[in-house]
């Protein structure tokens, strides 16, 4: 039975080896193997003013990636560029061969891709186009044919942290130009707010130089130097005004504002429409175009949500009990949520979970892991089934022919015959209790901990023998629900989302939570988040 020391105790383990613990302890840029060959190559084509673009991708990652290269650029006062984010529906993910046709320039930086663009690669060759890669994902046996290649995954980057995102690698580039270019004054940590948004948007591990970035970020994004986040604090209610033209913010953003407001709605042009409304959104100089540029992404974030519900459950009523990973797919699915229907039947069925969007002969797919479960390792241990895939231990994308996919749903399954996916969804388990316990005390012991995400889970904690004592639906469609529980003479507000099953009034349950605020009114709360009942 645990008490508020051994919570503490079992936090603070999880960063015991973690090597960089503050700013001033980060790798330095020398030490990313390629990051100075390739900022000789960008500096050499700024002293001769050659035309240079910067190739992003179409999520988080890739928008913030490109608009700390934007800003650095700006800031140095060079013009002689341009930024493309490819368009999901028209260009596809990354540096391709149709890209780099419609670019008329000397030099192609690319940011969160192209370790596996070789066609381009060799476009560039042709053309007589300097390339310079600078990626996170995991490579190929091969290298594509750039100049200079700067990705921490490859074998011979003797980077301290590997599991880095896009935007980081693209920060570590402007390091190394920040040297050559000898800016001796220059400000690196004023990007601290965008890496914050892609490290937690990319579920990138929140351990080590994570941590510390994304706890700088989050003061940087509480500084409110950048308008976007200004106008998403008047979106969510998080500012009280002052006279006409000014206001003060009432209220702070969280690490899981982060998570579940300002990352979504990054993510949503890229996913409904086109992620360049979303990048000019970051770069916004004043509050009025961040505000028009809001209004256009909050647009496709609500369509986003009701695409993603009517594909949830579309999805929800084809999925076997007895598959061991989800695998489910359909004709002309919308490509721009199969990702977050991935997510969601990974977490409601704690099991991997893939979805696949069917266009003729090509099937598109996102997967999604559960725990420590490395699903990339997974869909390579299954690639003879696959045309393509890439990404990360958590999160991946795959291509495959439609008439391969029930050849790999059986082969995915198979390879997780002997795995218990039951355990691996509750890794995030702490341990029973006591009620007594369950306090402000803890709930700080549990924030000082923060932030909450890949590799280090929001603690779970299980409550036995709790009493119920009252039971309300939630929302407009009655999906989840609100309970008071009574536990040792203490009653407690719970809440659980998504419920999978409503307990009576009266019965004794034993349930896994999650403790979090409840902000009502202007009034905290303690409030239990119900994990599971068992």
């Amino acid at each position: 039975m645990l008490d508020k020391p051994a919570v503490a105790t079992l936090l603070s383990q999880r960063f015991a080896n973690d090597k960089h613990t503050s700013l001033s302890q980060l790798p330095l840029p020398h030490t990313m193997s390629g990051a100075k060959a390739a900022a000789s190559i960008i500096a050499a084509s700024i002293k001769n003013n050659e035309k240079i673009a910067i190739v992003g991708d179409y999520d988080c990652d890739g928008v913030c990636s490109s608009a700390i290269l934007d800003e650095f650029f700006c800031d140095i006062g060079y013009e002689n560029y341009k930024v493309k984010i490819p368009n999901r529906f028209k260009d596809g993910y990354g540096l391709n061969e149709s890209i780099v046709s419609e670019l008329d320039v000397q030099l192609i930086i690319t940011v969160d891709n192209g370790i596996t663009a070789f066609e381009a690669a060799n476009e560039c060759k042709k053309r007589g186009i300097k390339l310079v890669i600078t990626d996170h994902h995991m490579p190929l046996d091969e290298l594509p044919r750039a100049d200079a290649l700067v990705d921490p995954q490859c074998k011979d980057n003797e980077f301290a942290f590997k599991e880095i995102c896009g935007a980081q690698v693209a920060w570590y580039l402007v390091a190394a130009l920040k040297d050559e270019l000898g800016l001796v004054g220059y400000e690196l940590g004023k990007f601290t707010d965008l890496l914050a948004l892609a490290i937690i948007a990319d579920m990138m591990e929140l351990k080590d130089m994570n941590r510390v970035l994304v706890r700088a970020g989050l003061r940087q994004i509480n500084s409110f130097a950048r308008p976007c986040f200004s106008a998403i604090a008047r979106l969510s209610g998080k500012e009280s005004f002052a006279f006409k033209e000014s206001f003060t913010f009432k209220e702070s953003f969280t690490f899981d504002d982060i998570s579940f407001l300002i990352t979504p709605l990054i993510n949503s042009a890229g996913r409904m429409d086109d992620a360049t409304v979303s990048f000019e959104f970051l770069r916004s100089r004043d509050l009025r175009c961040a505000e028009g540029l809001l209004a256009k992404i909050s647009e496709c974030n609500a369509v986003r949500k009701e695409r993603e519900k009517e594909l949830f459950e579309l999805c929800a009523k084809s999925v076997s009990e007895n598959d061991k990973v989800v695998v489910v797919w359909g004709e002309g699915w919308h490509e721009g949520v199969i990702g977050i229907v991935a997510s969601r039947l990974a977490r409601m069925y704690k099991r991997p979970a893939i979805v696949f969007s069917i266009d003729g002969q090509r099937a598109k797919g996102s997967a999604r892991s559960v725990g420590k479960f490395d699903i990339l390792a997974l869909i390579s241990s299954c690639e003879s089934f696959v045309s393509s895939f890439g990404g990360h231990k958590g999160a991946a994308g795959l291509v495959a022919k439609p008439s391969k996919l029930v050849q790999l749903k059986t082969a995915l399954n198979q390879a997780c015959t002997n795995v218990d996916f039951n355990q691996i969804s509750h890794d995030d388990l702490l341990g029973d209790i006591k009620a007594d316990c369950v306090d402000n005390e803890l709930m700080d012991i549990i924030d000082s901990f923060a932030p909450y995400g890949s590799k280090n889970p929001k603690p779970v904690f299980a409550l036995r023998s709790a009493l119920v004592v009252s039971v309300n639906t939630l929302g407009s469609e009655g999906l989840h629900l609100r309970l008071v529980l009574r536990a040792d003479n203490r009653c407690f507000e719970a809440v659980y989302f998504n419920f999978e099953k409503r307990p009576a009034i009266g019965v004794r349950i034993d349930v896994l939570f999650i403790l979090g605020r409840n902000y009502f009114r202007g009034q905290e709360s303690l409030q239990l988040i119900i994990q599971e009942i068992l």
